[in-house]
């Protein structure tokens, strides 16, 4: 009859594994400094102090980018120099990992640095230099020799679990196991002396071991050894049947997630080790498969990431001490995780070429992967942020992505070789150390108590050992015969024998005296026995009423001890409530402080964002700014040179229209004197115009013959340009005085003002300030400034001043008016009336350029300076 087939019960929610979420320990960083091989190469690393080193460039080392090359310090938990032990390292490093591990705590430590800085050597050793992990080893068995459970009382599944066995089939285990063949041989207990090749590296002269060890359970050690290879992740202790025709290669094993949310590789073996020598056998079997190979930087270089995984299972006694407890809710499994990184190394260095370049550059990108999680750690933690840890884009993160959600301690060794050509590497390991000091990790709480009485082993022990001694001192058997069989038995062998009681003839006499004789010996000793008895019995019963008194007094004393006991806990537990409340209010304190700080941390962010966005928009306005001067720069040179050349272009048609004009007052004056030289009695003849021409050219130089684009030697004084058909702002001030001159200035369509206003201004187009002083000979001096009224982008007015015009009066000299002489008196009469012609010249030259009607003299000066600017 087929059994029903059992149903399968719903799956338990399981709250993750609980952790003081409150309490966080910083991740601890050393720093191992190997020394230089050899000793006489260039060092740019300086051990400084016991927590900080110093790196400096090496000669010939190219600057940054600013044109230096600053020397950097770095510090750390704790920096271990180049004369530093094994040992010393396991103590400061290790010892606590091993501690927390045997009281149920996770442990992570791993070695990090470049390719050639010492990992390997660090975590393994060297024959009689043993590293940490065979002295992990050492010390975890060191602790629980005594207290180790029987092979196969704990078994594992295939879930990440330790399940619990009873004697009877931990036993029907073992002979199965010792029947059929082993996947990784284990250790037999009878071998005492290990494997030479690594015997040096477990042989530990200095032990340690834990103090304070629950000695009330019992503790069994399952190792595994994996690596991760090109991001896949391989066995190292699984056996591969070996197959000459078709090698299979190793299969490449998957993570998973168990019932608390831990990762583990599925299909992993593990292998339940009983000493440290069979513990280290099994690492270096699993040592020898692993994938090395030689580079142009390391002899012995690891291509792979190797984890060691130490697990140890630990489950209280029974209230007897005698057996294992039989539930698997009280099982604690803890677990210490030893992971050898692979240097990261540059292609350029290595000479790495195929399989060895794609090694590389997965060992590489599982390190870049492992730098990104801890920068994002390192930024939800600080800005209090929720970025997502990307653990998945790694087999290495993903496996120990546990550890830093708070599952355990995590330690980190920085190895880095001191050699000139490892410091640009060098510096970029200081950097992610310095960055992984700052991530913090949640402290894991203790263990839960099982709630049975404490020293429970050691009292089964004692109670064997007492009913043993006591059953040999009295002779009985000592397998467990009863006690009332082995007294009668003893009390029967001690009386003397019946003699023969058969009667063959009535008259025999002896027979029955005989028998009565030895009926009497045996009552008269049954007398002596039951004597010596009561004896026993009643100083037994003295023996027992003293030891009663004893045991009273000493209950007595035990009960004054624990009613003192009990009024001191009952003190301590108050003292923990008060402690308890102060913590909870400190607490509180805390968290409205820890809010208020946020409060204010995002207001900070928001104003940092502000001003952030202010600056850039003054910064955009500002450059927009700079962008519209330079334009208006442009367009202003590229007016002021367009309108700089059509006033020389006006000037020059100008001054040919002038020099032209002057050409023909020139001839109307040749006749003029010719009428006045006629009018007089003595009349010289006129010479002709071509031969005046011929004489008068070389020596005329008022009025030069037009050339195009030439200025003339003594230009003609223009006239005021003032009269246009812009209107004007004439401004005069309320200072000026009247000059009684003929030629006068004279603006059209001007708006006359004392002092410049605005409103005036914004009605013209021109301007003009009339400005008065006295010149050097006494004479009044009249200066006109003109300029373009412009419009501001503020809305107001703008004078850009262009033309200053000078009005100055003179007095005439007295030599200017000469009487004619006879002609008798002055023979050279031509020079004379070539002289007086020219002065009559110019007087009438400058009478021709006023206005007719004018009451001004011909002393008057109509001069004009135009102000030039520069392109």
């Amino acid at each position: 009859m087929m059994k029903p087939a059992r149903a399968k019960p719903p799956r338990r929610a399981v709250p993750k594994k609980p952790s003081n979420s409150g309490q966080k320990d910083p991740v601890g960083v050393y720093c191992r400094v190997r020394p230089l091989s050899p000793p006489d190469q260039e060092c740019c690393i300086e051990v400084i102090n016991e927590t900080t080193v110093q790196l400096h460039p090496p000669d010939g080392c190219r600057v940054n980018r600013n044109g230096e090359f600053k020397e950097t310090q770095y510090s750390f938990k704790q920096v271990f120099g180049t004369q530093v032990t094994q040992k010393d390292l396991f103590d400061v490093v290790a010892k606590p990992l091993v501690e927390d591990v045997i009281r149920g705590k996770n442990g992570l430590l791993f070695t990090y640095g470049v390719t050639g800085s010492g990992k390997t050597f660090t975590m393994t050793g060297s024959p009689g230099q043993g590293g940490l992990l065979p002295r992990c080893l050492h010390m975890i068995f060191n602790s629980i020799s005594d207290f180790q459970a029987k092979r196969y009382v704990f078994k594992t599944d295939d879930k990440n679990g330790i399940e619990v066995q009873n004697e009877v089939d931990a036993l029907l285990e073992r002979q199965k196991r010792d029947a059929q063949p082993q996947l990784v041989t284990r250790t037999p207990l009878s071998r005492q002396r290990p494997e030479p090749e690594f015997a040096d590296m477990i042989n530990i002269e200095d032990s340690c071991k834990v103090e304070e060890i629950d000695e009330d359970s019992v503790y069994s050690v399952f190792v595994s050894y994996i690596e991760i290879y090109n991001n896949y992740i391989y066995d190292l202790l699984e056996e591969v049947p070996i197959d000459p025709i078709k090698p299979k290669p190793p299969q490449s094993k998957i993570l998973r997630e168990d019932q608390n949310h831990n990762m583990y590789v599925a299909g992993c073996t593990e292998v339940e080790v009983k000493s440290t020598e069979e513990a280290f056998d099994v690492f270096w079997k699993g040592q020898k498969r692993r994938r090395i190979a030689n580079t142009q930087l390391n002899r012995e270089s690891s291509r792979s990431h190797s984890v060691f995984m130490i697990k140890l299972a630990q489950a209280p006694l029974d209230a007897d001490g005698d057996h294992v407890l039989q539930e698997k809710e009280q099982v604690t499994v803890s677990q210490l995780s030893l992971v050898d990184l692979a240097g990261s190394e540059r292609t350029n260095r290595t000479k790495a070429e195929g399989s060895r370049l794609r090694e590389a550059g997965n060992i590489n990108q599982s390190l870049m992967t492992l730098r990104t999680c801890i920068e994002a750690l390192r930024e939800n933690q600080m800005c209090g942020t929720n970025k997502m840890v990307p653990y998945r884009d790694s087999k290495l993160t993903h496996l120990f992505k546990n550890y830093f959600d708070g599952e355990g301690k995590v330690r980190m060794i920085v190895c880095v070789n001191p050699k000139a050509d490892d410091h640009e590497e060098s510096l970029q390991v200081m950097r992610f150390a310095e960055m992984t000091q700052e991530v913090e990790v949640a402290r894991p709480i203790d263990k839960q108590i099982c709630g049975l009485t404490p020293g429970r082993r050691y009292r089964n022990l004692a109670f064997k050992d007492e009913l043993t001694r006591r059953l040999e001192e009295r002779g009985g058997p000592v397998n467990g015969e009863p006690e009332e069989q082995a007294v009668i038995e003893m009390l029967i062998q001690s009386f003397p024998p019946i003699p023969s009681c058969e009667l063959l003839d009535s008259n025999d006499d002896q027979t029955l005296p005989r028998l009565i004789e030895a009926l009497e010996k045996r009552r008269r000793i049954r007398q002596m026995m039951a004597e010596e008895f009561n004896k026993s019995v009643i100083s037994f019963r003295a023996m027992l009423q003293d030891l009663n008194g004893v045991v009273a007094a000493k209950e007595n004393i035990a009960q004054g001890r624990m009613t003192e006991r009990e009024r001191m806990i009952v003190s301590q537990k108050t003292e923990i409530e008060r402690l308890e409340k102060k913590v909870k209010t400190l607490e509180y304190k805390i968290d409205i402080l820890e809010k208020t700080t946020t409060i204010y941390e995002d207001e900070k962010r928001t104003l940092q964002q502000d001003l952030e966005a202010h600056q850039q928009k003054l910064q955009r306005q500002l450059s927009d700014k700079r962008r519209l001067e330079a334009r208006l720069q442009g367009m202003v040179t590229e007016n002021t040179m367009k309108w700089e050349k059509e006033c020389e272009r006006r000037v020059a048609a100008k001054q040919i229209e002038m020099q032209n004009k002057l050409w023909v007052k020139d001839e109307k004056l040749k006749q003029l004197k010719a009428i006045v030289t006629e009018s007089k009695g003595d009349r010289p003849e006129r010479p002709s115009r071509e031969k005046d021409r011929d004489a008068k050219v070389p020596m005329r130089s008022i009025s030069p013959s037009p050339v195009p684009n030439v200025p003339p030697v003594h230009s003609r004084h223009r006239r005021s340009r003032s009269a246009g058909a812009e209107r004007w702002v004439d401004h005069k001030p309320t200072g000026s005085v009247e000059t009684e001159t003929v030629m006068q200035p004279h603006v059209p369509n001007a708006i006359k003002v004392s002092v410049a206003s605005e409103k005036a201004l914004a009605k013209c187009d021109k301007y003009m300030l009339t400005h008065q002083q006295l010149a050097s000979d006494g004479e009044i001096e009249t200066k006109l400034i003109k300029g373009d009224v412009f419009r501001t982008r503020g809305g107001g007015q703008s004078v850009q001043f262009t033309d200053i015009e000078t009005l100055r009066q003179e007095s005439p000299p007295g030599t200017s008016r000469k009487r004619r002489s006879s002609e008798t008196n002055r023979p050279p009469q031509i020079e004379n009336t070539d002289s007086e012609w020219t002065d009559v010249e110019t007087r009438c030259s400058v009478a021709v350029e006023m206005k007719a009607g004018s009451n001004l003299g011909p002393g008057y000066q109509h001069h004009a300076i135009p102000k030039r600017r520069k392109p």
